[in-house]
């Protein structure tokens, strides 16, 4: 089993000083991936916010995947896109990005759409949300079978969603998770001291 890493979701306003925060949660390490998740903007404003985060991303060797829209992901060269259930297919996303994509799918608690996804040609699925969530409202919440049983079954990494802290990640790793994905709990107080405990959360866990 490979070991468990953070997926670092951006909080809606990434302006201002956003980037000095990213670099620091960035710094204190364990993080794989970053989501650029803004709603309410054009894709211009998008393109543009998103550049200092994903020049920060590039240079540590972080995966910089858009949130929802494969043309934005296309538009600025991110390393892949994450899809909603509403927000287009897989093969769409792979015939516009490219072969080296990353592309990955919110499944909800769903085993089928989990399944569908991977036939699809995903490269990660999105289990959740595991606990209540200050970020979107919650109306799946998903259990530690899901994780265990995709485990037991695919090869496809599965990340899991929702709710999630350094208090309560443990369960989430031991049953397989290979990314945990996590806002507010990190950027919800000091996000270098959330990421290192994350980090050691998934130091004792690996």
């Amino acid at each position: 089993m490979t070991s468990c890493q953070l997926y670092l979701i951006s909080p809606l306003d990434v302006s201002g000083a956003f980037p000095d925060r990213l670099a620091r949660a960035l710094d204190a390490g364990a993080v794989a991936a970053f989501q650029l998740r803004v709603k309410g903007v054009n894709e211009h404003e998008a393109a543009r916010l998103a550049e200092p985060l994903q020049v920060l991303c590039a240079a540590r060797d972080v995966a910089f995947i858009v949130n929802d829209s494969i043309s934005l992901a296309k538009r600025i060269g991110a390393d892949g896109v994450h899809l909603g259930q509403g927000d287009g297919d897989v093969a769409d996303a792979r015939a516009q990005l490219g072969r080296e994509a990353q592309i990955g799918v919110t499944c909800h608690a769903s085993r089928d759409l989990a399944m569908e996804a991977g036939e699809a040609g995903a490269d990660y699925v999105a289990f959740g949300a595991f606990f209540p969530s200050t970020t979107k409202q919650t109306g799946h919440l998903a259990e530690l079978e899901t994780l265990l049983w995709w485990q037991g079954l695919m090869e496809l990494p599965c990340v899991a969603i929702g709710g999630i802290t350094p208090a309560n990640a443990a369960p989430l790793v031991a049953a397989g998770a290979d990314f945990l994905a996590v806002s507010h709990a990190v950027w919800g107080g000091d996000e270098a001291a959330a990421v290192r405990a994350f980090a050691e959360v998934l130091g004792a866990a690996n």
